[in-house]
């Protein structure tokens, strides 16, 4: 996404040039060099992480009820050749580690304890993300009976659509919603639009790398971070167009929180 913009702007300054136009193409050909620089350098994808990732960063203290569910939220599945297993990407195992973590302190608090895990195959690789990560969950001592899955999901949007149906059914006390940092926020307005108030439990946080030398690295981390916030503005823009789902008005049951 930010190569193809610079790429842009660098093809509308040899255009520009091509056609006589010598100040615009010097112009532009400024513009592309100064936002190459503040991307590859750093700036702009910190600024962008950080606004994203800066409210979600401390671990959340959970006041654990009689029932409870944490939301395990995909992030697709990968292998290392084609006859390989199936892995969690590098994203999906902090999420991973985080919900066995508030899974072990939930258990402790006496109370019943269920793992949502929810996303389909939309990397279309033969099996849901989701089932991935159930097996990894057992192996890591969450019991199975504990254990849901939902793998019809292949965005965001979906796996908060999916998820409030067992929500409907299970009727839990408190709820938390697992994900990585720079997702929080996307994935927060899709579940509060079904009706959920979950609370937010970061698996993982990404910073950019400043400095004065270009890091491939920050062009990645900017598209991550504009990938979400275009995500929002979607949301928003579908809002007033009435192209969204109906939404559920009002909370199903208040999160608990200390």
């Amino acid at each position: 996404m930010s190569l193809s913009l610079l790429g842009l702007l660098v093809l509308f300054s040899f255009a520009a040039g091509r056609a006589g136009w010598r100040w615009l193409a010097r112009s532009i050909g400024v513009i592309a060099l100064a936002l190459f620089l503040a991307v590859a350098c750093g700036p702009v994808p910190a600024w962008l992480l950080d606004h994203l990732q800066r409210e979600y960063s401390a671990t959340p203290f959970v006041h654990w009820s009689p029932r409870n569910v944490i939301v395990l939220l995909g992030a697709g599945t990968a292998r290392i050749d084609d006859d390989g297993p199936l892995r969690p990407t590098l994203f999906a195992n902090g999420r991973i580690l985080e919900a066995v973590t508030l899974y072990r302190s939930c258990k402790l608090s006496g109370g019943q304890c269920l793992i949502f895990v929810s996303g389909g195959d939309a990397q279309h690789h033969g099996t849901a993300e989701s089932t991935v990560y159930a097996g990894i969950l057992a192996k890591l001592g969450v019991a199975p009976q504990d254990i849901q899955t939902e793998t019809q999901s292949t965005n965001t949007f979906d796996n908060a659509r999916y998820s409030r149906g067992l929500m409907l059914v299970f009727d839990p006390q408190t709820l938390v919603l697992v994900t990585s940092g720079a997702h929080l926020r996307r994935s927060l307005l899709y579940f509060q639009h079904f009706g959920m108030r979950p609370i937010p439990a970061s698996g993982d946080v990404v910073s950019a790398t400043l400095g004065f030398w270009p890091q491939a690295a920050n062009l990645e981390l900017c598209d991550l971070a504009l990938h979400e916030y275009i995500g929002v503005a979607q949301f928003h823009v579908y809002e007033a167009l009435g192209w969204n789902t109906m939404p559920v008005r009002g909370p199903m049951k208040p999160s608990g929180r200390a």
